[in-house]
């Protein structure tokens, strides 16, 4: 269950200047942070495509430079390019680039070099998805649909998140490039949140076939599911980044957290997973902050 979409939104305004306010960051906190991120977004942003290197594998890959027997070259090429891909955003929002054709396309080049022949190009052939309710539009209406996004991202007055949501599907909903717009799509929405001072979010592969649905469901006309989708990834990532402030901000394995406590384990598990405590899965264990537990005790606890 998630929690509603006004009570996210509200999560999401609180803790984002939570974090406003403890900026500028100590640098080598963001480097960490700019690494994990970047191993976890490589990771599962692939992983949704169907690559089959493991966490720990893409870590070899991306920090040893070791190739993984049994795993393909595209593979391989898919972690490190993709990793380069999330360099190349991080770079472009302090440069504070605009996102453009020639973004746009640095960025698919980048991700898809020595994969595709087409690597940087928009398609100049029609395409089907296997699946998808609407096939993406004829080759020639690629440009117009494109220039329409890029001026409406520019223009439009809607809050970053769901504007974020707005630029994923519709970019997907496209399908500029012949491959590789699934990966491209994660790394704009990221893009744009981070040119707007939100950090960027991981679409973990497990949520996969959620994500798919929603994506559809944005197909169909009905976009708040992918939106609320998005905010929740949104959500999980600016508790990551407050946990580095240390003090009451830290996350603790809700075994942890339990202790000394009003509840036990077993009871916040189930408030975190019905969105009730804000809380975040780290390595399939969820954790929550003190100050976290304090704001569930005054909304919902015991009398």
């Amino acid at each position: 269950m998630s929690p509603a979409p006004d009570m996210l939104m509200k999560r999401i305004r609180e803790k984002k200047e939570r974090l406003d306010t403890l900026r500028p960051l100590d640098r080598d906190l963001i480097l960490r942070l700019h690494d994990e991120m970047r191993l976890l977004h490589t990771y599962h942003s692939n992983a949704i495509e169907g690559n089959t290197l493991t966490l720990s594998e893409t870590k070899l890959v991306l920090e040893e430079g070791i190739t993984i027997g049994g795993k393909t070259l595209r593979e391989h090429l898919e972690a490190t390019n993709n990793a380069r891909g999330y360099d190349l955003i991080a770079r472009l929002s302090s440069e504070k680039v605009p996102i453009n054709h020639v973004t746009i396309q640095q960025i698919h080049e980048v991700v898809t070099r020595g994969i595709l022949e087409t690597a940087g190009q928009y398609r100049t052939r029609n395409v089907r998805i296997t699946g998808a309710p609407r096939t993406p539009p004829d080759w020639k209406d690629v440009i117009p649909g494109m220039d329409h996004l890029i001026d409406g991202i520019s223009r439009d007055d809607r809050p970053v998140v769901e504007m974020s949501a707005f630029l994923h599907h519709r970019f997907v909903a496209i399908h500029p490039f012949i491959d590789g717009n699934g990966r491209i799509a994660r790394l704009l929405g990221n893009l744009f949140l981070l040119r707007h001072g939100y950090p960027p979010i991981v679409l973990e592969q497990k949520n996969r076939l959620q994500y798919y649905r929603a994506l559809r469901d944005a197909d169909l006309g009905n976009p708040e599911p992918f939106t609320r989708f998005i905010a929740g990834a949104v959500s999980a990532s600016l508790t990551r980044y407050l946990a580095v402030a240390g003090g009451e901000s830290s996350l603790i394995p809700l075994r942890e957290l339990a202790e000394g406590s009003p509840y036990s384990q077993e009871y916040l598990s189930l408030a975190a997973r019905k969105g009730l405590l804000d809380a975040v899965k780290v390595d399939s264990t969820w954790h929550a902050s003190r100050e976290a537990l304090a704001r569930y005790i005054r909304k919902h606890g015991r009398k």
